[in-house]
């Protein structure tokens, strides 16, 4: 596509999971779909062969949340790198962020938290946003965000932030039309001025979605329809514009997907009363740049981000803002902060939560959240230390089995985001001469792994299950368990003790002969063609053995080609 010219992508909606069956089975008719950047980072598992499939159909955009390039420490240069790998993969339409902060020097916040609205800010996020553009080697949107706070020291408006950002960086902006309702309930400001800032050929993409009134502020929640004022600042955003793409976005208590079809096609009525949009701004230059930040604008983020986490330290943050209902409204933000914490916890942990049910469970996230902050933009990573914290939590104590089961969990989970490979087939082994055999070293798959637990943890994860087995009788004994990822999606194999001891002797690098030699010194009765059958059906070992395939299935190829 040459420099500044629009994709034309009508009217998108958000490709969420409880949708992914609709769009594989049926493909509807919609525009193109917009996907979370972070959830797609590892590039694996079901979420990353559904996203495949779907593009052979469908035009896509990648929307991020974690780069924070309003973040004064903590800026995720790592993270950068996989954005910048996901999106030579997949080839999207369009590549978004925030105009947000999101990170201490030490923890991230993982939240859109808004910038401070001058010079300083404006020269870091120009800084990041030219490095951005660098890595991805490509335009990038800007989205303006919703925010329950504003600063004392703020100098110019959010949208003229926006204008001249895109001035210094020839960057787009992917304006929220929701986003500028929301501001202007919470801070009185003029939405139609705010559009009236930004040049047309600055939009490059526009946002609509739900929002929810509450006491003290209005949430933008994405979890209900568009609201007849944010349809009107649609209109006006178009008439200014042009047809720019438009995303209809739902986030939480997603509907069913005729829903947000809906609200697609009324959004493509609505659009097809305006012309086309005129060529996007283009950056001319690519530049290396630093992006260090003041100090003023460092402290300003650590008083807020330490308001979070301890309601006690809000005075600080207090003194820097200009709302009237500043402490209401900084919980707000808090709020936030443990929910994420809950949430991401809850999708990792779900027997954990139910075996101490919910209020504890809330009170377990808060707890590990301040003991281990987040260390990531992508929240997927965000329980690793949850075992050993709850092994020295005392209010566990009475669920003595509770560290296994977490440790049992994270193993799960992070099958579900382990790399993809392809399995050993049995026609490797098949070619191989008996007298071979034993001498072959297996690689474990990279979705697989082992646990061992002295409490009856595997039985009673399965208990949990649908249509899962009894609870145990005892929890207090022995647990082996091999974790697989057949047909994408994690599942738990109980194993025998002479079973876990071949798996981990072949897991250690060990040939087959002595993964063998460990079972039967377990159990000389042990069937090494029924085990051996059942992990090549599970896809337990890689094709690839001790990082190269099997000789004689080498040989094998070579006299296929």
């Amino acid at each position: 596509m040459a420099a500044g010219q629009r994709p034309a992508l009508g009217i998108g909606v958000g490709l969420r999971v409880p949708h992914y069956r609709r769009f594989l089975d049926e493909r509807p008719q919609v525009g193109w779909l917009e996907v979370h950047t972070e959830n797609y980072l590892s590039r694996s598992g079901w979420d990353w062969h559904v996203l495949q499939d779907l593009r052979r159909d469908y035009p896509f955009s990648l929307h991020g949340v974690g780069l924070g390039l309003g973040s004064a420490r903590g800026f995720p240069e790592h993270h950068l790198q996989r954005v910048r790998e996901l999106v030579e993969r997949i080839e999207p339409a369009l590549v978004s962020e925030h105009l947000s902060w999101g990170a201490l020097h030490d923890r991230q916040l993982n939240d859109l938290l808004p910038v401070t609205l001058d010079d300083a800010a404006l020269d870091l996020v120009s800084a990041r946003v030219s490095r951005m553009q660098d890595v991805l080697r490509r335009q990038v949107l800007v989205e303006n965000v919703s925010a329950y706070l504003r600063f004392n020291g703020d100098i110019m408006s959010e949208a003229e932030f926006l204008a001249e950002l895109v001035r210094r960086t020839g960057c787009g902006v992917l304006l929220d039309v929701n986003n500028l309702y929301v501001n202007e309930c919470n801070h009185g400001e003029d939405a139609l001025a705010a559009i009236a800032a930004l040049s047309p050929g600055m939009v490059g993409e526009i946002h609509l979605a739900g929002h929810l009134p509450t006491e003290h502020a209005v949430i933008d929640h994405h979890g209900a329809a568009i609201a007849e004022p944010v349809w009107k600042l649609y209109r006006a955003a178009l008439a200014r514009f042009g047809r720019v793409p438009t995303l209809i976005e739902w986030d939480t208590d997603i509907p069913e997907l005729e829903v947000l079809l809906a609200e697609a096609a009324k959004a493509q009525t609505i659009a097809g009363e305006f012309p086309a949009p005129p060529e996007l701004v283009v950056r001319a230059k690519a530049g290396t740049h630093a992006g260090l930040a003041d100090k003023r604008l460092h402290q300003t983020q650590q008083h807020f981000g330490e308001a979070l986490f301890d309601a006690d330290q809000s005075t600080p943050a207090v003194a820097l803002v200009k709302s009237h209902a500043a402490m209401e409204r900084l919980a707000i933000y808090r709020g936030n902060l443990t929910a994420n914490w809950e949430k991401s916890l809850g999708a990792a942990f779900p027997v954990v939560r139910q075996l101490v049910g919910e209020e504890f469970f809330t009170g377990l996230a808060r707890a590990y959240g301040k003991a281990f902050p987040s260390q990531d933009p992508d929240l997927n990573l965000f329980g690793a230390h949850f075992a050993p914290f709850l092994a020295g939590f005392a209010p566990v104590d009475r669920y003595p089995y509770l560290p296994g089961m977490a440790r049992l969990e994270w193993l799960l989970h992070r099958s579900y985001y382990a790399p993809d490979a392809p399995v050993l087939d049995p026609a490797q082994l098949a070619a191989l001469a008996p007298e071979d055999v034993e001498a072959v070293r297996f690689t474990l798959h990279p979705a697989a792994a082992l646990d061992h637990c002295d409490w009856a943890t595997a039985a009673l994860w399965l208990a949990h299950q649908p249509d899962g087995p009894p609870f145990p009788e005892r929890m207090r004994e022995d647990s082996y368990a091999l974790i697989v990822r057949p047909r994408w999606q994690p599942q738990l194999v109980p194993l025998t003790a002479s079973a876990f001891a071949a798996v981990t002797a072949l897991a250690e690098g060990k040939t087959f002969g002595e993964a063998l030699d460990a079972a039967f010194a377990i159990d000389e009765e042990f069937d090494v063609a029924a085990h051996l059958g059942q992990w090549l059906r599970l896809g337990v070992f890689s094709a690839e053995q001790g990082g190269r395939k099997c000789p004689r299935a080498q040989a094998c190829e070579a006299n296929e080609r």
